[in-house]
């Protein structure tokens, strides 16, 4: 059993026969006399990665779910499945898609430093590492001398996923994507 200001960001928790993986933690402490310290969090299911907004008193309790995390590497599809191998003993887990949520757009051959989540053995979910390295396959080309200021273009990655990039990027060329905000973090 976890308070409610004992949970942290990555908890996963038991609440209302599902389990929620801990998304982000806000606190709000009232000013006034007799006001109750409230916690606000965004939860995601697991599987399924729907969200749901939760808000409980400082002494609230949420049951936390035992769980597991093994290093992986991503290894090749099966159908629609996504075939990942633990980085130590060669496990292999699939997840389907739902599973995975937005992870599917940063998954490319070869992803490594990416974590298998498991409850009771099975595989429930991925979490991703901060930022991975995806190659720029459509993109259009810059346009000299048109501003002193900086200016973004839309870029397709090698998954599918199209992000902003600054003007001066190619394409061919590698680029550090952030994982959680989808958002183009420097050149690789």
């Amino acid at each position: 059993m976890l308070k409610a200001y004992d949970i942290k960001k990555g908890n996963v928790v038991a609440h209302n026969k599902q389990t929620w993986r801990v998304h982000s933690v806000e606190k709000s402490s009232p000013t006034a006399r007799g006001g109750n310290t409230t916690y606000r969090f965004a939860l995601y299911s697991v599987p399924g990665n729907t969200r749901l907004d939760l808000s409980l008193r400082a002494e609230d309790v949420l049951d936390e779910v035992d769980l597991t995390r093994r290093p992986v590497t991503f290894s090749y599809m099966d159908g629609d499945a996504y075939v990942f191998l633990d980085a130590e003993d060669y496990t292999p887990y699939m997840l389907d898609p739902p599973a995975l949520g937005d992870a599917v757009g940063f998954i490319t051959e070869g992803l490594e430093e990416a974590q298998i989540v498991l409850i009771d053995g099975d595989p429930v979910a991925l979490q991703m590492p901060q930022s991975v390295v995806m190659e720029v396959v459509d993109t259009p080309p810059e346009l000299k001398g048109a501003s002193a200021t900086k200016r973004s273009k839309p870029a397709k990655l090698s998954t599918g996923l199209e992000i902003q990039v600054p003007e001066y990027i190619v394409n061919g060329e590698k680029v550090w994507v952030n994982t959680e905000t989808g958002e183009f973090s420097g050149r690789a």
